[in-house]
């Protein structure tokens, strides 16, 4: 692994406030309950519970401005890329090619190797699509994220609606940068800062080599590189310490199924406070497109600018 230079080390408040709201409330492990037993790393950073039953199980839906909404079975859906997912699991692109497939919509798309990603040419005749989609519990955000490499769930709302040219080639344009710079790495994915931004702490690492972990074995493919894998990567390193908790649910959220990061360092999330995190290109932060509630466990990282864990109160 490239040697993980530390450029920053500060202590700082973290104004909390300025984000409530952006972040599903984590619960946490209190003193009286008792720790599920746990994988311990080689640095000592903990991996708490199991993956369980994952796949959709359940009739889905998708609206379609100027459409109508249309139901699809999960079970029908197959993915095109095959490279992500594993069998059973999809993307929401694989929802539009399943409805193409059943006669219920034309939809001409074609692969853009430049982009690593699907591209959407017209969908009855009209061009310039995009979605607005989140999972249980959650509620409508912007999302610059690959639509095929956004995993579908259980209970999620999925919506498609036209958008500009212009934005959907500003977005376009940091896929080709993502490539890019995956290319001139020789095939590896290096972001070129990682920030966490703790209750207590600041780090700021520059060109982490962020290597796949295959922690969600049963959705991807083996050398899928997720944005956990971020965290996990920084503690192969021996340059943090972390504790991934596996929840099946969270307050509102009955379908959740992933792990979150509930500590780093000395750092733990504690009652309606812990870390949430974004990644992709600059042009996108926060609310603009990268900060939305897909968890890092299965939020496919191509080469972001930039991925950030910080801490935050709601």
């Amino acid at each position: 692994m490239r040697l993980l230079r530390l450029t920053t080390v500060i202590i700082t408040l973290f104004a909390a406030t300025l984000l409530s709201g952006c972040a599903i409330s984590q619960p946490s492990i209190t003193e009286e309950e008792t720790l599920p037993e746990a994988v311990i790393t080689e640095n000592g950073s903990r991996v708490f519970g199991e993956v369980g039953e994952t796949a959709a199980q359940y009739t889905g839906e998708i609206q379609i401005e100027g459409l109508g909404t249309f139901s699809f079975d999960p079970f029908e859906v197959k993915t095109v890329r095959e490279d992500i997912f594993r069998e059973g699991y999809f993307s929401l692109f694989d929802v539009l090619v399943h409805l193409e497939e059943s006669g219920e919509i034309v939809l001409d798309y074609y692969f853009d190797h430049e982009m690593n990603t699907y591209v959407i040419s017209s969908l009855n005749g009209h061009g310039n699509w995009w979605y607005n989609a989140f999972y249980d519990g959650g509620w409508p955000e912007r999302s610059v994220f690959r639509m095929d490499h956004y995993p579908y769930k259980d209970k999620m709302t999925l919506n498609v609606v036209p958008v500009t040219e212009d934005y959907l080639y500003s977005v376009y344009d940091t896929y080709r940068d993502e490539v890019n710079r995956f290319r001139a790495n020789d095939g590896k994915v290096i972001v070129p800062e990682v920030i966490i931004e703790g209750r207590n702490e600041r780090f700021v690492f520059e060109n982490v080599e962020v290597k796949a972990h295959d922690l969600r074995p049963e959705m991807f493919q083996p050398g899928v590189v997720t944005a956990i894998d971020t965290i996990i990567s920084l503690g192969d390193a021996g340059l943090i310490t972390y504790d991934l908790q596996w929840y099946e649910s969270i307050g509102t959220a009955d379908v959740v199924k992933s792990y979150w990061v509930n500590r780093i360092n000395e750092d733990e999330s504690r009652g309606r406070c812990g870390f949430v995190y974004e990644a992709g290109d600059e042009q996108f932060y926060f609310f603009r497109g990268n900060h939305n509630h897909i968890p890092s466990d299965t939020r496919v990282i191509n080469s972001p600018q930039y991925v950030k864990y910080f801490w935050i109160c709601i």
